[in-house]
Order: C-alpha cells, then sequence, then structure tokens
C-alpha cells in the first residue's frame, strides 16, 4: 500500500510519499499531493496513494531533520526510477553531508562523469524525493543558489538550517 502524510515544517508544509516498505517515492515542501505523484514512476506507483496520519520512520525523521538532527533523514530508504547516470547521481547526492554544499560539477565529478556538470543539474531537477535525496546541497559553481523545485526560499532556509543546527 502506498501512502502519504504532510507534516508542518519550519520550511512550510512537507508531504511525503512511501510505498509498503517505508522507502520515500516523493516529497517536498508542499500540501498538494498532486504535485508529488506526477514525479513518481509508473512502476513504483501502481495504485493511488491512501492518506495517512503518520508515515512512521518518516514522519520521524521529517520531525527530528527540521529540529535539527541533520542526519535523521539519512538511514530512510528511497526509490526512484530512471536512467542509470541519474540513479547513481541520486545516490551520491545522499553521501553530501549536510552544511557542506557542493557545486553541479563537483556533483558530475562526485557522480565519476566530470564534464556532465548539465547531467548532475538534470539530476537535481528530477529528484522526486527531496530532502531524503538532498538536491538543496547542490549550488551553482559562483556559490549562488541555482534552481529549486520548492522554491528558493525554501532551499536558502535548509541551507542555512544545515549551517546552524
Amino acid at each position: 500500500m502506498i501512502t502519504w502524510s504532510t507534516e508542518d515544517t519550519p520550511a512550510g508544509p512537507f508531504t511525503a510519499v512511501v510505498d509498503a516498505d517505508g522507502a520515500v517515492l516523493a516529497s517536498g515542501w508542499t500540501a498538494r499531493l498532486d504535485e508529488l505523484v506526477p514525479l513518481v514512476s509508473r512502476e513504483l506507483l501502481p495504485e493511488g496513494p491512501r492518506e495517512a496520519t503518520d508515515l512512521g520512520a518518516v514522519t520521524r525523521a521529517i520531525r527530528d531533520y527540521h529540529a535539527g538532527d541533520l542526519r535523521a533523514v539519512d538511514a530512510i530508504p528511497v526509490r526512484q526510477r530512471s536512467g542509470e547516470f541519474l540513479e547513481h547521481a541520486w545516490q551520491v547526492l545522499r553521501k553530501v553531508p549536510a552544511g557542506e554544499p557542493v557545486s553541479y560539477a563537483e556533483l558530475a565529478a562526485l557522480a565519476g562523469r566530470p564534464q556532465a556538470f548539465r547531467a548532475a543539474a538534470a539530476a537535481c531537477a528530477r529528484n522526486a524525493a527531496a530532502l531524503f535525496v538532498p538536491c538543496h546541497r547542490v549550488l551553482r559553481s559562483d556559490g549562488s543558489l541555482g534552481g529549486f523545485r520548492w522554491g528558493l526560499p525554501a532551499k536558502r532556509w535548509l541551507l542555512d538550517h544545515e549551517t546552524t543546527a
């Protein structure tokens, strides 16, 4: 069974969609399920999600992260499907430490393809599992924020939170 829930956070409402095994399929700073469902591969979402009041370990991780435990989301499993490079880049992103953002070029290098900075940017843009795959930790080469599906104010809040927590 696929379930979803929304939590109030200091950065705004945060919704997660989780499979029966507790893996995050999609998540982000929105209260609208219809903004998340299209991000999930059809093979991972065979049926419409059902609302839940609590997603167990995922809900605890969301609360704990926003309360200052920046590693709380690290152990939560994530399932996303795409091409080989994107899936690898998402795994690499999960290893970028809080408070230590990287550039798109650095992400490409960490993923083993130093010239593929556009593909690294695409991995961030196509990431369905925000927070759990921390694409907010990727900046432009000049240190500016770049884009973020959930808005630059949320990205700034997250980066500041990870620097001061």
